[in-house]
């Protein structure tokens, strides 16, 4: 899998992700809360499927070319 997650958007989707989940487990939101462990992941990873199905690409630092 080839980073395709920028920096910031990383740090973005971890904090957001981790939001939703602490007011789910804290009965704060609903179930819907949960959906939070999402973007935590994809932000971990670096990695998002639907965005490497759509070929967006926010990472600015390439991939070295092989020799």
């Amino acid at each position: 899998m080839k980073t395709n997650i920028g920096g910031m958007e990383r740090v973005a989707r971890i904090l957001v992700g981790a939001i939703l989940v602490g007011l789910a487990a804290t009965g704060t939101v609903g179930w819907w809360g949960w959906l939070g462990l999402i973007p935590m992941a994809t932000g971990l990873m670096g990695w998002c499927p639907p965005y490497a199905m759509l070929g967006i690409d926010t990472c600015s630092v390439k991939d070295a070319p092989k020799a």
